[in-house]
């Protein structure tokens, strides 16, 4: 088989498995990322869930042996483009099946197929050094928008990414130049000016600030019922304004993520926890960061009460309710 065809095989693969939006390109090391990152290292852009090694950031080579082609796959998950900004609320990511277990059966199966092709494959699910991102638009599978997230044509931005490295020679695709032209809508619309024309700061992302493990006061009123993550960006994008839904049943939400009861998750127990929010994308933190995001956003909202932690024994969460009640 050429190139051409071994490529065929794997994408006509994917596509039985229901992905439908994925390319290729060539392992090399991405030398013109370097001086960009550097730039954010010297400028405290980093933050805690980035790698801090530069080169392992950008020198593809380095993770398998032998490796000729990288695959970029994007992983719809939106089941509900309902505007969900006005109440206490989840992001969209993360109202289904934890991305992390649900992309990493998929990218298990397509190795094991590339096996079968006669190739060696290694797989990566979020938390590894790629810039995926950046290698997705290598790979054709969207253009970067002025939010720095992919861009996909049939889901917009609404995607998680997998990406597969092997030793088999495969056709490249053609990297996407941006469509975002004029518009700013994400730049005006984002509550913390994160995004910016140029070098974004993720560190002042709401996203991240939901999600790290302390928060400043001067956040604190800007969560405005973020529970996990944010979405603005997202929500305002005209690239998301017709896109089909996911079909990846795993994706479906829950009803307790699209309805989140504040009550509920600031009494959280540890059984509540497991049996359902750990299931989901925004339980990897850990139960406290969900209520502590809880009690935030009912202090702020004038819906807080105080009999709802009378009986708090977390250290964490007494320190942000004492934190609360200086306000």
């Amino acid at each position: 088989m050429n190139n051409k065809e071994k490529k065929e095989k794997i994408v006509n693969f994917c596509k039985s498995l229901g992905l439908d939006t994925l390319g290729v390109t060539s392992i090399r090391r991405l030398t013109e990322l370097e001086e960009h990152l550097i730039y954010r290292k010297n400028n405290e852009l980093e933050n805690e869930f980035e790698s801090q090694d530069i080169e392992s950031r950008i020198n593809l080579e380095s993770f398998l042996e032998g490796g000729k082609s990288i695959i970029s796959i994007a992983f719809p998950y939106l089941f509900n483009d309902e505007n969900t900004t006005d109440h206490v609320y989840f992001s969209k990511y993360t109202l289904g099946q934890d991305y992390h277990k649900v992309v990493t059966n998929y990218l298990k199966q397509i190795c094991e197929y590339i096996s079968e092709l006669g190739g060696n494959s290694i797989y990566f699910v979020d938390s590894n050094p790629l810039p995926e991102r950046y290698i997705a638009n290598l790979c054709g599978v969207g253009f970067i928008g002025k939010n720095n997230m992919i861009i996909t044509e049939k889901y917009g931005s609404f995607v998680f990414l997998g990406e597969i490295i092997t030793d088999l020679e495969l056709e490249e695709d053609e990297k996407i130049p941006s469509k975002c032209g004029d518009c700013d809508l994400c730049l005006k619309a984002c509550p913390t000016k994160s995004i910016k024309e140029g070098i974004s700061n993720s560190n002042i992302c709401l996203s991240y600030i939901t999600q790290k493990k302390n928060i400043e006061k001067e956040w604190f009123g800007l969560l405005n019922g973020r529970l996990f993550g944010c979405d603005t960006c997202q929500t305002v994008c005209p690239h998301n304004r017709k896109v089909i839904e996911s079909n990846i049943k795993e994706f479906k939400p829950f009803p307790f993520m699209e309805s989140p009861n504040i009550e509920e998750l600031i009494k959280l127990d540890n059984k509540a926890f497991k049996e359902k929010y750990r299931l989901t994308s925004s339980g990897w933190r850990g139960k406290n960061i969900i209520i502590r995001n809880a009690m935030i956003n009912a202090f702020i909202d004038g819906k807080f009460d105080p009999n709802l932690v009378k009986d708090i024994s977390s250290p964490y969460l007494k320190d942000y309710y004492n934190r609360l009640l200086e306000l």
